[in-house]
């Protein structure tokens, strides 16, 4: 009699997947608080990136679809998620790896390792763009130049710039990325404490499309980055797991810190801060700035230079701040930037890389 009473509890004790009610519970998602079993969860996660998509439209048969690849945990699991539910509901997409070199020594040449043997792994054509290659700089040497302070900002505007480069060298027609939920309630945070209505209004949009008529789309909107390292993890993917060295000291930072301690208190709340975000309307009175291109590279701007050149400019004439805060009086201070200044390609100039584009499998 003891012995089935033990058993009765010890059964009471072994949680069972809210899913199947039959495997035990080895899994807590940090986004519904169910407690899964791990091929429920698999399928829930997958499921939920699937019905993302199709309820988004984000894609059209025959289309090339570029991967933004860093070797982190976010963009190799996009690259298993997009090669799994391209096969498995016929997408029928043409999947490349893209990936940036920023050329941030003991940082970005290992991570760019992992996205090699992802390469290899996942069979997918790779390109590799470089900053040096770009822009004629690396992020180690914009570094040196304008220090530990600013430094985010060079790199995630030349970032964009080189994956839209490098999108147009493959030919493709989208480039999705795997920003997830927590860094788009981030940036929500961050546009709302630095009062960028601008951004405000289109940093909740699933998918936007840039000057060069190139979309991009975050499949991952809606997925929790801890549910992503989970899934990584439990599937015992190839990742690199190393934070950049320069971004400890970034604005970012503190919204992520301030997001994860709302986290702790409601678990809903980076969810509930993309929701509120995308319920924001600006009134029809204020005036937001009008999208054009920049003269100098063809880059869509709403200055008639894009961000990319300002600092470049900057960069190549010995005035790295020139691009940071009031340039007009940096302008005014040292005036317009001398001929024989170096400056970004223009668009239209940009080569087509022909032998990954036509999907032979290899890295460029």
């Amino acid at each position: 009699m003891l012995t089935k009473v033990a058993d009765f509890v010890k059964l009471r004790m072994v949680r069972l997947c809210f899913i199947c009610n039959e495997e035990r519970a080895s899994v807590k998602r940090p986004k519904t608080g169910q407690q899964l079993c791990r091929n429920c969860f698999f399928y829930v996660f997958e499921t939920e990136i699937h019905r993302t998509i199709t309820d988004s439209k984000l894609f059209k048969k025959g289309e090339k679809v570029a991967i933004a690849a860093s070797g982190g945990k976010d963009s190799t699991v996009l690259a298993h998620i997009m090669k799994l539910l391209n096969e498995q509901y016929d997408y029928g997409l043409d999947l490349f790896l893209l990936s940036v070199d920023e050329g941030i020594t003991g940082y970005r040449d290992d991570s760019l390792e992992t996205v090699k043997r992802n390469q290899q792994q996942y069979d997918l054509p790779l390109k590799i763009v470089s900053y040096k290659s770009l822009y004629g700089w690396s992020m180690d040497e914009i570094v040196k130049e304008i220090g530990l302070k600013n430094n985010c900002t060079f790199c995630g505007v030349f970032r964009r710039q080189a994956l839209d480069r490098g999108a147009i060298m493959l030919q493709t027609d989208h480039i999705v990325t795997g920003h997830n939920a927590d860094d788009i309630a981030e940036t929500v945070l961050m546009n709302i404490l630095r009062g960028d209505i601008a951004r405000l209004q289109r940093c909740t949009e699933i998918c936007t499309t840039g000057d060069v008529r190139i979309r991009r789309s975050k499949p991952f909107k809606y997925a929790y980055e801890k549910e992503i390292v989970m899934y990584a993890y439990f599937k015992k993917l190839d990742y690199f797991s190393t934070e950049c060295i320069y971004s400890p000291n970034s604005y970012r930072g503190h919204a992520r810190t301030f997001l994860k301690d709302l986290e702790v208190i409601r678990p809903s709340a980076i969810i509930d801060i993309i929701y509120s975000g995308e319920a924001f309307e600006i009134k029809d009175d204020i005036k937001l700035p009008t999208q054009g291109v920049c003269k100098r590279c063809g880059y869509m701007s709403s200055n008639e230079l894009c961000k990319a050149c300002v600092l470049l400019e900057g960069l190549n004439r010995g005035l790295p701040k020139l691009g940071i805060g009031k340039t007009h009086r940096m302008r005014k201070l040292h005036g317009e930037m001398p001929r024989n200044t170096a400056t970004l390609l223009h668009l239209s100039q940009v080569k087509i890389d022909s032998e990954t584009a036509s999907k032979e499998p290899g890295i460029q």
